[in-house]
């Protein structure tokens, strides 16, 4: 059973940064897709980016394309979402997910964390 715990949400201005983290264990599969997922008060839960924990293959939303980066830290068991240049409406909760393949849909993720707030302000 896949466990993800997610750290770094906070408050932040319009145009700053930061830095999210997902710690992931009982990882056991080289081809798992870790996702990063957001959702706003009322909202639906949007696709942010995801990386293949194997080949490192990184996928964005074109909202975010440019300003926010995906990786990973083998060794660490981590994923990390650096995201620059925030504006409000990327306000949400921010949750990282775990499934085989990489998808764009929440629906292809099995296991999730409890998520982060992030708060942009203007």
């Amino acid at each position: 059973q896949v466990q993800l715990v997610e750290s770094g949400g906070g408050l932040v201005q319009a145009g700053g940064s930061l830095r999210l983290s997902c710690a992931i264990s009982g990882l056991t599969f080289n081809s798992i897709a870790i996702g990063w997922f957001r959702q706003a008060p009322g909202k639906e839960r949007d696709f942010v980016a995801a990386i293949n924990w194997g080949s490192g293959s990184v996928y964005y939303a074109d909202s975010v394309k440019g300003r926010f980066t995906i990786s990973r830290d083998i060794p660490k068991n981590t994923v990390t979402l650096q995201m620059n240049s925030l504006k409000p409406e990327n306000t949400a909760v921010y949750y990282c997910a775990a499934g085989l393949v990489v998808g764009y849909s929440p629906s292809a993720y099995g296991s999730w964390g409890q998520g982060t707030q992030v708060t942009v302000s203007s």
